[in-house]
């Protein structure tokens, strides 16, 4: 005979079974093609129409993968500091990036003394910013009225350092971003480039000797 006692309890296990799988299920992770140690010009996307950009890797795990869009402008950034999972600006759950080709391109590791001096750079409303660099790594903003100021550290990736940048009367830039410079001679004229996190796109700042 059916013990009609133990269906209550079976009832409320199933029920909180059913809550606790609900509340531990996480978003569908960012997923990223995996390449070794190295800095690449890759693509993705459709092979007619390919979305081309640079992929930086590090011994350590860490990587960083910046697409451009026509405009040679940040798209999306997506970064995975060691042992943990990708994360993408702008925010997106569920993407998969399956790289359509890449190739190795010249890397080196960078400090902040090798890229002392004072630059531009050009805002997205055409006005420009300028800033030094201190062979600290110090980001000391300029006489324009975006000031742009922060911190450069060394970090593992290949052609980088880590950023810390805040913003002041730039627009749209948001207040304080966290991100990359990043080096490479298919960037001339430009010296660099500072990407970083953007609440609705990523922050995305050429910036030219002067």
């Amino acid at each position: 005979m059916r013990n009609m006692n133990t269906l209550p309890a079976i009832a409320l296990a199933l029920l909180l079974a059913a809550c606790g799988s609900s509340d531990e299920t996480d978003a569908p992770a960012v997923q990223v093609t995996e390449l070794g140690t190295g800095v690449y010009a890759v693509a993705t996307g459709d092979a007619g129409n390919p979305v081309e950009g640079k992929y930086y890797a590090a011994a350590d795990g860490s990587r960083l993968l910046v697409l451009n869009d026509t405009d040679q402008q940040a798209s999306a950034i997506y970064r995975r500091a060691a042992g943990a999972g990708w994360q993408v600006s702008p925010a997106t759950a569920g993407t998969a990036v399956d790289l359509l080709a890449s190739n190795a391109v010249s890397s080196t590791v960078l400090d902040g003394a090798s890229i002392a001096g004072r630059y531009a750079v050009r805002l997205a409303t055409g006005a420009a910013a300028t800033l030094s660099i201190s062979a600290n790594g110090d980001i000391v903003p300029g006489d324009t009225a975006c000031k742009l100021s922060g911190k450069l550290a060394v970090t593992p990736l290949p052609n980088a350092l880590k950023l810390e940048l805040g913003t002041a009367g730039c627009g749209d830039l948001p207040a304080l971003a966290d991100g990359y410079l990043v080096v490479d001679r298919d960037y001339s004229p430009a010296v660099f480039r500072l990407v970083a996190t953007g609440a609705k796109a990523p922050v995305d700042l050429w910036a030219y000797a002067r």
